[in-house]
């Protein structure tokens, strides 16, 4: 009588050993190629988010201005334009106002004028430092207070501004269109921009980006009174 041909208990056992092995094999190569895959979308995520803060300080920059039109009675100057930079070194602070406001509900009592600040400030939840930014839609009369702050950028070590002053060629690290004795009523040339932030391929290292808004107008709105 023949016997039926088949697998002991041993080779069976040997089989499912092996395909054991070549799973893991697969599964650690698929799980290993999912975290690359995490690691560098996070990474794209935080060059982009980099990239938007600096593209958008550039933006609103360029569309500072400053007016000599103010009523001469205190009392009813309410609305006052200014430029003012401070705190040179790596925690600046601007304050502004700009034409680069978009009207976003319809009959809204606002137009294309804004005040803007850009600051370090303390996250939220006491983790590090973000890069804030003020924006009140309509021009009071302090151009540095008011509006709402919400954070542009997270996880940022440094912030530092330097202002290229067009009558002399350097740059320095403050710039005042509110004091006679700076800058009245004039705008730098140029705003140099710097962020430094924790690396982002290497965490224990520090990361610089840098851009520069240049600003078209360099004198107060009403350019008679400088032509007497």
């Amino acid at each position: 009588m023949r016997r039926r041909a088949g697998m002991t208990l041993i080779e069976i056992m040997v089989a499912m050993t092996l395909f054991a092995g070549i799973g893991a094999l697969i599964y650690g190569g698929f799980a290993q190629t999912a975290r690359a895959k995490q690691r560098i979308e996070a990474q794209m995520d935080r060059y982009h988010a980099i990239s938007i803060a600096l593209e958008r300080m550039v933006r609103e920059l360029s569309a500072a201005f400053v007016s000599v039109h103010v009523n001469p009675l205190a009392s009813l100057a309410s609305a006052r334009t200014a430029f003012i930079g401070k705190g040179g070194g790596f925690s600046s602070r601007i304050d502004f106002t700009s034409f680069s406001h978009t009207r976003i509900f319809r009959d809204a009592h606002e137009s294309d004028q804004n005040e803007l600040s850009y600051f370090l400030a303390e996250h939220p939840s006491g983790e590090g430092k973000v890069l804030a930014r003020r924006m009140q839609p309509r021009i009071d009369d302090d151009p540095q207070e008011g509006g709402r702050v919400e954070i542009m950028l997270q996880d940022v070590l440094e912030f530092e501004l330097s202002y290229l002053d067009p009558t002399s060629g350097e740059w320095i690290e403050s710039w005042d269109t509110t004091n006679s004795a700076l800058q009245a009523n004039r705008l730098p040339a140029q705003v140099k921009i710097l962020l430094t932030v924790p690396g982002i391929i290497r965490s224990k290292e520090r990361e610089v980006f840098g851009t520069r808004a240049v600003l078209n107008l360099n004198w107060a709105l009403n350019h008679a009174a400088y032509n007497e």
